[in-house]
């Protein structure tokens, strides 16, 4: 067991006291490939309540998956409802009117960045239907959560690296930094050309010694916690990071720092959200 790592809270059972944790990568709503108990928004302030999750930045899987438009309704309304535990990415899916979504929602104080999933959408990241998202992100400084998987013939690390090179002012969440173990070397060598790619850490083959590696080689500003919540259990994928060997201030930084100044560079939306994190844990 890592002797340097926050254990005792975690192992008593009793919610995370330490730095506040702000969740980059969440969702709402019911997955089609795979059961989930309860993925409503109630269900979700439980668990995080539980862990002592400050706050969530969340996509809707109604909008992912087929309606981008109402999908991201349903996610204004939750972020409303609890505008200091949720905020939202906008989901822009190629083949629904991009540029129309991004206008619609661009001043909607719930929503602080924008969501694809170039794989479930079947078309490449670097794609021109995907013009749109990287201007706006190019201009209003809010952040872009895309998947990315190795070998993909959408996502994988080398769509990413194109982006990023064709649009260097855009700021690029890169969701589960590749998937594969194999791939977390691919991600840092992007990460390393372009200091405004941010690896998230979501995913089931992560762990802490990969954790670990990503901060010592991009520093701890460029490596964000995500959880995938509630697909995968928030307990397990924040465990990962309690017990990573990070120095403490590498750990909040990865825990909720480095996003809160992603969301800090672009506009005012998600304030309260922000507000309730720089307060301190959610307990």
């Amino acid at each position: 067991m890592n002797s340097r790592a926050p254990a005792g809270a975690v192992l008593s059972r009793e919610p995370w006291q330490g730095t506040p944790i702000l969740d980059a990568h969440a969702h709402l709503g019911p997955y089609n490939r795979f059961f989930i108990a309860d993925p409503s928004g109630a269900a979700m302030l439980r668990v995080m309540d539980r862990c002592g999750v400050s706050g969530a930045i969340l996509s809707s899987m109604l909008g992912v998956e087929l309606d981008a438009d109402a999908g991201n309704e349903e996610t204004a309304a939750l972020c409303l409802a609890h505008p200091s535990r949720f905020a939202g990415y906008v989901v822009v899916n190629p083949w629904q009117d991009p540029a129309g979504q991004l206008e619609r929602w661009r001043d909607h104080p719930a929503f602080v960045g924008v969501k694809l999933h170039p794989d479930l959408h079947e078309y490449p990241l670097d794609g021109r239907r995907y013009r749109p998202v990287w201007e706006y992100a190019e201009v209003t400084g809010r952040p872009v959560l895309t998947h990315t998987w190795a070998g993909s013939q959408f996502d994988d690390l080398d769509h990413l690296d194109r982006v990023a090179t064709d649009h260097p002012r855009a700021r690029i969440l890169a969701g589960h930094a590749g998937v594969a173990p194999s791939s977390f070397g691919r991600a840092i060598d992007v990460a390393r050309r372009h200091p405004r790619v941010v690896l998230e850490l979501c995913g089931s083959h992560n762990h802490g010694r990969a954790i670990a590696e990503m901060v010592g080689a991009v520093g701890p500003g460029q490596v964000a916690f995500g959880s995938d919540f509630p697909f995968i259990d928030l307990r397990m994928s924040l465990g990962r990071m309690l017990f990573a060997e990070l120095a403490d201030e590498e750990r909040a930084a990865v825990l909720g720092g480095t996003m809160a100044s992603v969301l800090s560079a672009g506009h005012a939306g998600g304030t309260a959200l922000l507000d309730r994190f720089r307060r301190g844990p959610a307990h």
